[in-house]
């Protein structure tokens, strides 16, 4: 892109003849977008697979391309990411976000967005920046697993905790504890404390629960 005209060189791509003319029309409003091309995805693509380079139009030198992706499969793409420029790739939802970030293109927006938020997304990409949608961020992070109630990886019990652990599976008050141990309740409520903070749980019934499920009782 040149310096000193300001100006981001596009071509348009959309199979859709009425996408492409209302596409062109919207960034043709903006000063600092000269559009090259407009072309369907089938053009595009055959250019691709002839390698032929799209930055080589007649019209001028291109810096990206602005796709209007529309509700058509993207399941004809190649493998391997094919894109030598940067790409915008407008979307009606996410279903082919995580097939368009995998070869590459990393500006994804809805396709009602607005011309500066297109042309932004373009410049980013010219910078190796990525831009999506808020709604799209979700369908390229890496799944992770999900546990409702994780478990502690490891848990030791002392022997007087295991004793106490065991009285409050049965149901005994911290006094109940205190006079069948023979020991003080300030000394139960440490030990139940310390159960606690070891097997991750927020109240003795849960305590009781997570031990059950780590072996350390047997109900």
């Amino acid at each position: 892109m040149s310096e000193l005209s300001q100006l981001i060189s596009i071509a348009i791509v959309a199979n859709d003849p009425l996408a492409r003319a209302g596409l062109a029309a919207l960034l043709a409003a903006e000063p600092a977008c000269d559009i090259v091309a407009q072309m369907s995805l089938a053009d595009w693509l055959a250019d691709l697979q002839t390698g032929e380079s799209i930055a080589e139009l007649p019209n001028g030198p291109l810096d990206g391309v602005v796709w209007d992706v529309g509700w058509e499969s993207v399941t004809a793409l190649p493998d391997e990411e094919p894109f030598p420029l940067p790409v915008v790739a407008l979307l009606p939802d996410d279903t082919a976000v995580p097939q368009l970030w995998s070869l590459g293109i990393q500006a994804m927006l809805r396709r009602d967005a607005s011309a500066a938020a297109i042309l932004a997304a373009l410049q980013a990409a010219l910078h190796n920046l990525a831009t999506l949608d808020p709604d799209f961020v979700t369908a390229v992070l890496p799944p992770t697993p999900i546990s409702a109630d994780p478990l502690p990886e490891l848990v030791e019990l002392t022997p007087r905790e295991q004793e106490v652990l065991t009285l409050l599976a049965e149901g005994l008050t911290n006094k109940a504890i205190a006079h069948q141990l023979e020991i003080s309740d300030h000394t139960v409520k440490f030990h139940v404390n310390a159960i606690l903070g070891k097997l991750n749980a927020q109240s003795r019934t849960e305590a009781v629960v997570q031990a059950t499920r780590l072996g350390l009782l047997l109900l």
